[in-house]
């Protein structure tokens, strides 16, 4: 089973820190998708540092840009694949 763990905003990272260590300690296969919702240094990647958590293996980006743009973008680029 591979469980998806799916966060976009600096408190979705605080708050799901604890059940991203817990799936490591269990050694249980888990990937991070970011939706990018906040995506500049101080409000995401200072988090994932300091908390030291795994990369996200996908980002959607979804902070940049129109919204009807950025639904279809994500659907090709990375939903599809998963």
């Amino acid at each position: 089973m591979n469980i998806a763990i799916i966060l976009g905003t600096r408190p979705e990272i605080i708050k799901m820190s604890p059940i991203i260590r817990a799936l490591e300690m269990e050694n249980l296969d888990f990937f991070i998708l970011h939706t990018g919702q906040h995506y500049s240094y101080n409000m995401d990647q200072v988090f994932f540092e300091q908390l030291k958590l795994p990369q996200p293996k996908y980002n959607l980006k979804s902070g940049l840009g129109m919204h009807a743009h950025n639904v279809r973008e994500i659907i090709r680029e990375h939903i599809i694949e998963v």
